[in-house]
């Protein structure tokens, strides 16, 4: 199954077969809204703290995913989950109640991509029947964990990103559900994965994150293409996580210094998911819900009735901490691929 330097080709393709979407009322108002399984209208979900909002999210997440495949959390051999927070902890507080065991992430944004790779693969060797897969990130958390406290009404310069306040959950199978309470994604099939590394140019502003990030998605990509012996138009869709508008001009200009052209079929969900010019988000959406909620939302349904055959799903994320930031260091980009394939 190992193609290339870093990426797996499955003999036996896992099925994504369900996903959830939970997003806030931002979210809610932007293109993507009527999308969405659930969204709530008042952005603390009914708590008293943030960050036991983003736990809330997470749960709503996975109990609906759960629902809608009619299986119990004890059928779920493995849980792979993270957020933005310091030391995981949305996710921990979030999935505890499900008891399912669990391994805790942390690729910042890019932790839906890293979570689906760790689903798959374990689904592809014959470790479990079924996996699942979940991110969250919220506004709020992010901005008083990275940035700024709400209340300081700091201005953000026009490079900067609004974290998406949101969750999604995604079950990975070893084969087509047929005994469901909702119709599964039946034809959605993870047939391959690139696994990215850690990639640096020495950028130190975390109000410009996708300058951050765009170098690490095309490192990806185009070890992707490599590996799997492929060109860009080989993929109905190159899909981003949260480039921006920034960050997409770069990774547009970083890819053509190297010989590729995917300005033709590249889409970012950070650019999806708000309305640029109504509602106030600069540079687009980011947060690790970002990539997570479009995902379930509008990526997987495309895939499912065939509209889409094949895309590379490329969540991105830049790798920094407050500790980090405030000693002055820069800040890494990372990007996982994964290759969603429709089959009938």
């Amino acid at each position: 199954m190992i193609k290339g330097k870093q990426s797996l080709k499955f003999e036996q393709a896992p099925y994504l077969t369900f996903a959830a979407s939970v997003a806030g009322k931002k979210e809610g108002e932007g293109p993507l809204g009527a999308l969405f399984d659930f969204v709530e209208t008042e952005d603390l979900f009914g708590e008293s703290t943030w960050e036991a909002a983003e736990s809330a999210m997470q749960k709503i997440a996975c109990s609906l995913v759960l629902e809608k495949a009619g299986t119990e959390p004890e059928d779920v051999r493995y849980l792979f989950g993270g957020d933005l927070l310091r030391q995981g902890v949305a996710t921990s507080m979030g999935v505890e109640s499900l008891g399912i065991p669990m391994f805790g992430l942390y690729g910042a944004c890019s932790t839906a991509g890293e979570a689906l790779t760790l689903a798959s693969m374990c689904v592809a060797a014959g470790y479990g029947e079924k996996m699942l897969a979940v991110t969250s990130s919220h506004f709020g958390s992010a901005e008083k964990e990275f940035r700024f406290p709400l209340g300081y009404a700091n201005q953000r310069p026009l490079s900067a990103h609004w974290t998406v306040t949101g969750s999604g959950a995604f079950l990975v199978s070893a084969g087509p559900e047929r005994r469901c309470r909702e119709k599964a994604l039946q034809h959605v099939r993870i047939t391959g994965v690139t696994t990215g590394k850690i990639v640096d140019y020495g950028l130190k502003d975390s109000q410009n994150m996708g300058a951050c990030m765009a170098p690490a998605a095309c490192d990806t990509i185009i070890r992707n293409l490599k590996d799997f012996g492929r060109e860009p138009d080989d993929y109905t869709r190159i899909i981003t996580g949260d480039l921006g508008y920034v960050g997409q001009s770069i990774l547009f200009d970083l890819m053509r210094g190297q010989g590729y052209d995917i300005k033709r079929n590249h889409i970012d969900c950070g650019m999806l998911i708000f309305d640029q010019n109504l509602q106030d988000t600069h540079s687009g959406g980011s947060g690790c819900g970002c990539a997570a909620v479009t995902l379930a939302s509008y990526i997987l349904p495309k895939l499912m009735t065939g509209e889409w055959q094949k895309v590379l799903f490329v969540p991105t994320g830049a790798l920094l901490s407050t500790v980090s930031y405030n000693e002055g260091a820069s800040v890494p980009g990372i990007a996982h691929g994964i290759v969603l394939e429709h089959i009938e």
